[in-house]
């Protein structure tokens, strides 16, 4: 493997305890029967009763059991080994069929040999790999012919900005291709205590993402764009009712999020 995926998994190996007990992720909310699926992976994937689905980069889950809870035939793919533990124990608590297996994307086709009507990844994924083109032939290589490709993720405009002190957000990072390695000693973005390990980031254009997955071979339907955000990523931002984080004064002024939905 490589060396800067196996620094992550050790990574997300610490991570998955100090999520798995945060507010954050509301596991007991979890256990009681909340979907946790925002309402927008809901409305645009759709229907998956009785359907296939493959959810890369699952975390611990709780996403991956969502969906089971749906109706679809779920399997869920991490690279932590914390995580796909968690994920078993959840899934063998509350009772959904779902599957877990613990790979990076990268490796998958190595240890699964099928097809799915629907591949899906949501929420904080593509910055953890290092290869956009590698990861869409994986996409591609695991929809049957007709399936749907779907992510949901953040918008790699918003990685440029730095809000200080006075509340201004002001462009400080590049927005183009680049790796990031970050030492040891720092929260994750659900607070609670420090995590030891270093990890590595990238940065993704959305001409990156978008011709990653038309090289790929597969046929984009749209490419959406929203702007709020999953998480408290700016100190001015205010959680609204519908759960989602958003600025008090610059609402609707750049984008945040971004959905692809793409067919084989």
């Amino acid at each position: 493997m490589d060396e800067r995926l196996a620094t992550n998994r050790a990574n997300w190996n610490e991570r998955t305890p100090v999520h798995a007990a945060s507010e954050f992720y509301d596991v007991e909310g979890f256990k009681k029967g909340r979907i946790t699926l925002t309402d927008i992976e809901r409305r645009e994937v759709g229907d998956v009763s009785d359907k296939t689905l493959l959810h890369l980069q699952c975390h611990f889950g709780m996403d991956t059991m969502s969906w089971s809870r749906l109706g679809a035939k779920a399997t869920g793919v991490d690279i932590s080994d914390t995580a796909i533990d968690l994920a078993h124990s959840l899934n063998d608590e509350i009772g959904t069929d779902a599957r877990f297996i613990r790979s990076n994307v990268y490796d998958l086709p190595d240890v699964l040999d099928e097809e799915f009507d629907i591949v899906f990844t949501s929420v904080g994924v593509l910055n953890w790999l290092p290869d956009l083109d590698k990861w869409a032939s994986v996409v591609h290589r695991f929809l049957r012919p007709g399936g749907t490709f779907y992510v949901l993720d953040i918008h790699p405009f918003i990685g440029i900005y730095e809000e200080d002190d006075s509340g201004d957000i002001r462009p400080t990072y590049d927005y183009f291709h680049q790796q990031f390695y970050s030492e040891g000693n720092h929260q994750t973005y659900t607070g609670g205590d420090s995590i030891a390990s270093p990890v590595y980031e990238w940065q993704h254009s959305l001409g990156d993402i978008v011709t990653a997955l038309t090289t790929s071979g597969l046929i984009i339907e749209y490419l959406h764009e929203f702007p709020m955000s999953f998480v408290h990523a700016f100190s001015s931002m205010t959680k609204h009712k519908d759960g989602w984080w958003r600025f008090p004064e610059r609402n609707d002024s750049f984008p945040q999020i971004f959905s692809i939905k793409a067919t084989k």
